[in-house]
């Protein structure tokens, strides 16, 4: 008897954990949507000539930079501005060095685009950037806008 309540209890379980993760799935494909929706109507809207990748990233190379390219754990330096698609500034920065490997992925799928001194803009869907979390007085489930400058790397 208490073996069978186990085991009803752990069937309950894994049938929840089964309809959360299809839920959250659906929430995530209804926010690519509406990211990518954004995106082409922000790229419209500025006459912009951008370029995406198989993950959602939109991208302009304002100027391609050296041929040598940083790799997702090189450290970067850049100055960059971010700001969300209503032009609302949340941060900006002239000299920031950091490893890429523990940024956001929008900027490690980015930022290996261009080589040194080269510029970019990217436009980061939701899920590439914080995703359905508030991060410092930035809206859950935003749009993200970098004007980046690579100004040097190390593998």
């Amino acid at each position: 008897m208490i073996k069978n309540v186990w085991l009803s209890v752990l069937l309950g379980v894994v049938l929840l954990s089964s309809n959360a993760c299809k839920k959250d799935d659906n929430n995530m494909d209804e926010q690519a949507a509406i990211d990518k929706a954004l995106i082409e109507e922000y790229i419209s809207d500025n006459q912009l000539n951008s370029q995406s990748t198989s993950s959602g990233l939109y991208y302009v190379i304002n100027k391609a930079g050296s041929a040598d390219h940083p790799t997702a754990y090189s450290t970067i330096t850049v100055a960059y501005k971010g700001y969300l698609l209503n032009g609302d500034v949340f941060d900006e920065n002239l000299a920031f060095t950091y490893g890429l490997n523990n940024l956001i992925q929008g900027w490690k799928e980015g930022i290996p685009l261009i080589g040194r001194s080269g510029k970019i803009k990217l436009l980061v869907p939701s899920a590439l950037g914080y995703g359905s979390q508030e991060q410092n007085g930035i809206p859950a489930n935003s749009v993200l806008v970098f004007d980046i400058t690579l100004y040097d790397f190390a593998k």
